[in-house]
């Protein structure tokens, strides 16, 4: 049946066991964190596996979970990563002949969203960052 592969069914099963924890979180706020910095010379932005380390463990840091990772890495080393959290998701997308990153992190619920900017941007060794919260939801 299409559309009933493993990864399928392995995606539906982290997702279920986050359920609750969903459910918990629809009242909370919701908010986009939009980050925008310049990476130094030899930092991870075209190395995908570190690159999701980097971003999974400052989920974690920020009290988040990681349901999913998915990447897509283009000819010239650009990586797009995004990262499905119980509370939304974080999405990082490079472009190495500009020393650039940009992050977004979509949160709600009990993730610490400023932590996990600050440890992205802290392991990332990224300057002139230039961040914006923006509320979401209905109620914004």
């Amino acid at each position: 049946m299409p559309g009933d592969s493993a990864a399928n069914r392995a995606a539906d099963r982290a997702a279920e066991r986050y359920a609750e924890l969903r459910r918990d979180e629809a009242s909370t706020p919701k908010k986009l964190y939009a980050v925008d910095g310049t990476v130094p010379p030899g930092a991870p932005v075209t190395d995908v596996a570190q690159l999701t380390a980097i971003a999974a463990a400052a989920v974690r840091a920020g009290n988040g979970h990681v349901l999913e990772t998915s990447h897509v890495q283009f000819p010239n080393g650009a990586v797009t990563l995004v990262l499905i959290l119980a509370e939304s998701h974080l999405s990082l997308h490079t472009w190495p002949e500009e020393s650039l990153i940009a992050i977004d992190l979509f949160s709600c619920g009990a993730i610490d969203g400023d932590t996990v900017v600050a440890q992205l941007v802290g392991e990332l060794g990224l300057t002139g960052v230039r961040a914006q919260q923006l509320d979401r939801g209905a109620g914004s």
